[in-house]
C-alpha cells in the first residue's frame, strides 16, 4: 500500500509540471479530499445489524435496505437477491404517513422478513421499548422469491396494527376488544391497495372478507360487508379511518400517551359516527345488534363525549 501511494504521488506530481496554473488546484483538492474508500451511511442511519428481542424472537438481523420510509431487514435464511419487499413496503408506509400522519421522530417503518424459525407476523410501535422503540412489521415464509397474497397481505396487516396502536402519538387501541384481531386490518388492507393502486389486490380482498363472517359480537356478524366497508365507501374512504383515530386521540380518556382503557360499544358507534359525521346507530343495530345495554353506552358516550357531533 505505501508503493502505491508513493507511485500516486509520483505520478500526480508529474502531472502538475506539465499543466497550467488553473489546472493545478483542481488537482490539489483531489489530493487533499480524496473520495472515502467505502460508502458509508449517513447520520441517523438505521443500524446495519440487528438482534432481536420480542417476544420469542432472538434472531440476529441483516439490514438489506433502507430509505427515509423504512429500513428493511432479512434473517440468514431469506436471500439477499430478494428485493421487491424494498420498494413494495416503503410505497406502504409512505401511504400510511399520508393519511394517518406521522410515528415518532424518526417516522420510519421497520420491515422484518423471516424465512422460516418463526411463524405468522408479529408487530410493534414507537412506544414499545423491545423494538426500539420503532414502527415494525416482523413476518415469516416459506418464498420470499414469489410476491404472494401472504406475503403481501401480512405484512399490511402488521402495519395495520402498528396504526391502531400508535397513530397520532398515543398508545394503544381503545377498540381492540370489540374488533379484535383482524377486523380492522381488513379494511385497511383494502384501503392500502386501493391507495397504492394495487387495483387487482385490493379487488381479491374485497372478495375475500365480503362474506365472511364471525361470532362476535353476536353470531354471523359481517363485520366487512356490513360494517366497515359500507364506512369507507359512503363516508370518506381513507378520511373516515384516519378521522376515527384522531377523535380518539382527541378526546378519549389517556394516561400520558397512552388510552387510560378500552372502549365498550356504545362508545365504538359514537365514535365512529363522529368519523363519519352520520349518526351510525342504525347500521351498528344491523351488522352487530342492538341491546338495552348498549342502548344506554351509546347515550352515555354522547353526554361523555359532546365534543364529537354528527
Amino acid at each position: 500500500m505505501k508503493i502505491l501511494k508513493s507511485i500516486t504521488a509520483i505520478l500526480l506530481l508529474m502531472l502538475i509540471s506539465f499543466t497550467a496554473c488553473d489546472s493545478t488546484e483542481d488537482i490539489e483538492d483531489e489530493i487533499i479530499n480524496p473520495e472515502p474508500d467505502e460508502e458509508t451511511d449517513p447520520p441517523g442511519s438505521p443500524p446495519k445489524t440487528w438482534t432481536e428481542i420480542w417476544l420469542d424472537h432472538r434472531l440476529e438481523l441483516e439490514r438489506v435496505y433502507f430509505d427515509e420510509h423504512v429500513a428493511v431487514y432479512y434473517d440468514k435464511d431469506v436471500p439477499a437477491s430478494v428485493t421487491w419487499p424494498h420498494e413494495f413496503m416503503s410505497d406502504v408506509w409512505q401511504y400510511v404517513k399520508t393519511v394517518y400522519g406521522n410515528f415518532g421522530a424518526e417516522n420510519r417503518l421497520y420491515v422484518v422478513c423471516h424465512g422460516g424459525t418463526y411463524n405468522g407476523g408479529r408487530t410493534g410501535n414507537i412506544f414499545d421499548e423491545a423494538t426500539g422503540y420503532r414502527s415494525l412489521s416482523d413476518v415469516t415464509s416459506g418464498d420470499w422469491e414469489t410476491i404472494s397474497d401472504w406475503n403481501i397481505d401480512a405484512h399490511v396487516h402488521e402495519v395495520g396494527h402498528v396504526v391502531e396502536g400508535s397513530s397520532h402519538g398515543v398508545h394503544e387501541s381503545p377498540a381492540f376488544d370489540i374488533w379484535k384481531d383482524s377486523k380492522w386490518a381488513e379494511i385497511f388492507q383494502y384501503d392500502v391497495y386501493k391507495g397504492l393502486g394495487r387495483e387487482e389486490d385490493a379487488e381479491r380482498i374485497y372478495n375475500l372478507y365480503i362474506n365472511g363472517k364471525d361470532d362476535f359480537p353476536r353470531a354471523n356478524t359481517y363485520w366487512f360487508k356490513d360494517w366497515f366497508y359500507p364506512i369507507y365507501e359512503n363516508y370518506g374512504e381513507s378520511a373516515v379511518l384516519n378521522n376515527f383515530f384522531e377523535l380518539l386521540s382527541k378526546y378519549f380518556p389517556k394516561n400520558g400517551q397512552s388510552y387510560a382503557r378500552r372502549m365498550n360499544m356504545g362508545e365504538f358507534v359514537h365514535f365512529w359516527s363522529g368519523a363519519a359525521g352520520k349518526n351510525l346507530k342504525t347500521l351498528a343495530t344491523d351488522a352487530f345488534g342492538w341491546s338495552d345495554e348498549t342502548d344506554k353506552e351509546f347515550l352515555q358516550a354522547q353526554k361523555d363525549f359532546y365534543q364529537i357531533s354528527y
